[in-house]
């Protein structure tokens, strides 16, 4: 019984002559060429995909320590002292320090606020686009590889038809076969595309957030740069004073010569 079983099986197995491995076999280099590189394409995609998340959750993480930490500091010396040797933020309050002291070395003269401005734009310029290294990429592949596999079909139909037509025998089960092994090609490519078009939307959203929070950071920097640390962002100092106030008591002296709640005649 056992022997039957495994004959079965073999049998079955035989009679599978269609899938993945026939398709590449019977479209010879070229489909073998595409598929080869539509995996390097899905491959490299992942890789851009997971290591812009950590990059991104990074920067994240350090904006949650630059609000609560940061501007406790009384000068931006000591508050870039707190932060992490690479971080974002704090190659910005670096490079805003810079451009203060080369300001004082100008022989032509130009405004601090503009000389000061310009600087931290482009920090903050160069930490966006080493953010977005790595999306054309992804963009490149979302939009190239469905006609990569699309090519990969047209090619495969083709020697199936060339090698149908030379049988002579254009029976149903002769033709599905081949055709629907070229067709595998196509969905690869769509497999490809999908994941790499929605990783670089999601990406790009993360990015545009990251560089608002920058942004905002890089005016901060700048308002304190330009007062001499009088002004500064007052997040997380904030106090609700108007809970703790006392309730003022009925016909308690509101301004002078009058009081308040209702008056009788004497």
């Amino acid at each position: 019984m056992i022997i039957n079983i495994l004959a079965a099986g073999g049998t079955a197995a035989a009679e599978n002559q269609f899938g993945l491995q026939q398709a590449l076999k019977e479209g010879g280099i070229i489909s073998q060429s595409v598929f080869t590189i539509l995996v390097i394409m899905s491959v490299v995609s992942f890789y851009i995909l997971f290591s812009k998340l950590f990059e991104q959750q990074k920067i994240i993480n350090q904006a949650k320590r630059v609000r609560s930490q940061f501007w406790n500091s009384t000068s931006l010396r000591e508050g870039s002292a707190k932060l992490e040797k690479n971080s974002a933020y704090k190659q910005l309050v670096d490079d805003g320090l810079a451009a203060q002291e080369q300001h004082s070395k100008l022989t032509d003269p130009v405004e601090a606020h503009d000389w000061l401005h310009g600087s931290l734009a482009r920090s903050e310029a160069a930490i966006n686009s080493k953010l977005g290294g790595g999306l054309a990429f992804l963009a490149t592949v979302g939009a190239t590889s469905p006609f990569i596999g699309l090519f990969g079909t047209v090619v495969g139909i083709y020697r199936a038809l060339i090698k149908i037509g030379a049988s002579g025998d254009p029976s149903i089960d002769k033709v599905a076969g081949p055709v629907g092994e070229a067709l595998i090609m196509t969905a690869l490519g769509l497999v490809v595309a999908v994941p790499a078009v929605l990783a670089y939307n999601w990406l790009q959203r993360r990015n545009k957030s990251i560089a608002e929070d920058l942004s905002a950071f890089s005016n901060d920097v700048l308002g304190f740069l330009a007062s001499n640390g009088a002004v500064r962002p007052t997040i997380g100092t904030a106090t609700t004073t108007t809970a703790k106030a006392p309730a003022k008591p009925v016909g308690a002296t509101t301004t002078a010569g009058q009081t308040g709640g209702v008056q009788t005649r004497p």
